[in-house]
């Protein structure tokens, strides 16, 4: 199996809303299971525990809701990348991803032959897609 790095994401209370956008950009498979599921009861019970989403370019993408009590980390800061030479399918994440979000650098051809931007999406996580320029 190898290894692999999975981003977990963290949310107060919109964690399937948030995945359910993810899903959406990245197309896949959603599961979610909430606290509820695990026997939680009462307001907490409809957050998310835990949720996974995998698509079929292979990423897997982790999130949960912050249990009430729990301090959100809000510590450093990340920055998810994409990256390759599939240009349709990183145009088209980053579309997704930047709808209802921020431009912070505009997804255009850059000084070292790649289209490359930035933007925040509209839960607040920083995107970064660089499409490899043809040839490399």
């Amino acid at each position: 199996m190898g290894s692999h790095l999975n981003p977990y994401l963290h949310f107060d209370d919109t964690a399937r809303t948030a995945m359910e956008f993810y899903r959406d950009v990245f197309g896949g498979e959603l599961n979610v299971m909430t606290f509820g599921d695990m026997g939680t009861e009462g307001p907490e019970a409809s957050k998310v525990m835990h949720a996974q989403l995998e698509t079929p370019s292979g990423f897997v993408l982790m999130a949960s809701d912050t249990p009430a009590g729990v301090e959100r980390s809000t510590g450093s800061s990340m920055t998810i990348s994409l990256s390759g030479d599939r240009a349709d399918e990183l145009h088209g994440y980053w579309d997704g991803l930047s709808a209802g979000g921020t431009v912070d650098v505009p997804l255009e051809k850059q000084m070292w032959g790649d289209e490359f931007g930035q933007c925040t999406d509209r839960f607040g996580f920083s995107w970064l897609v660089n499409i490899s320029a043809p040839g490399e």
